[in-house]
């Protein structure tokens, strides 16, 4: 063998050994994280949110309002035990209340405190709501007229939003005959740590 020819098959393998396996995971992931434009929310104690407060640190944003029967509720426990179980990493849950009528700060905060009094519950009214879940890559509808017990459509998926504040992956909840629609615990906590290891930020 030339050593021309040799140079080259050594080169190749350097390349081949440096480079990165894919990442399998089933969880929707952008190898361009996507950008997350300028928004003002409320949290739960009456202070104003935006992008920077999702800098920093790992986020998991979930849509939903205190009065949902099973969606809601059931993911954020999961979200808590995946929180626990991922503690190694620096990660904060956000709960998006897309029933602002309803949904006042003091509504949120003695609901998100039942989970984690740690977590963000934030809302806006829908002009601002509404372009900030779009851009998230999720959606919700609501009936115009608000009145009584109605209820709320919205995407029961999980966004992860790296420290940089940039959409990184979206978590689809798990269909099954006869049950609610929420993530699979296990599932998420396996790939969301497979995730934040491939890009650590």
């Amino acid at each position: 063998m030339s050593l021309k020819w040799w140079l080259i098959g050594a080169l190749t393998t350097l390349t081949l050994g440096c480079s990165k396996p894919e990442l399998q995971v089933e969880a929707l992931v952008y190898e361009q994280p996507r950008v997350i434009n300028a928004f003002s929310l409320e949290d739960q104690h009456g202070e104003r949110v935006g992008v920077a407060d999702l800098q920093g640190q790992w986020d998991l944003l979930f849509l939903g309002y205190t009065s949902c029967p099973d969606v809601c509720p059931m993911t954020l426990a999961k979200l808590r035990q995946v929180e626990t179980q991922v503690k190694d990493h620096n990660l904060n849950v956000w709960f998006v209340s897309v029933d602002p009528q309803r949904d006042t700060a003091a509504k949120r905060r003695q609901y998100i405190t039942y989970f984690n009094p740690q977590y963000k519950a934030v809302s806006a009214p829908h002009q601002d709501l509404y372009p900030f879940v779009q851009n998230l890559g999720l959606m919700y509808a609501i009936s115009e007229q608000q009145e009584g017990d109605y209820l709320v459509d919205h995407s029961a998926s999980v966004v992860l939003v790296d420290p940089d504040g940039k959409i990184r992956a979206i978590f689809k909840p798990e269909f099954v005959a006869g049950s609610v629609p929420t993530i699979n615990t296990e599932v998420m906590v396996r790939e969301l740590k497979a995730i934040i290891d491939y890009y650590p930020g």
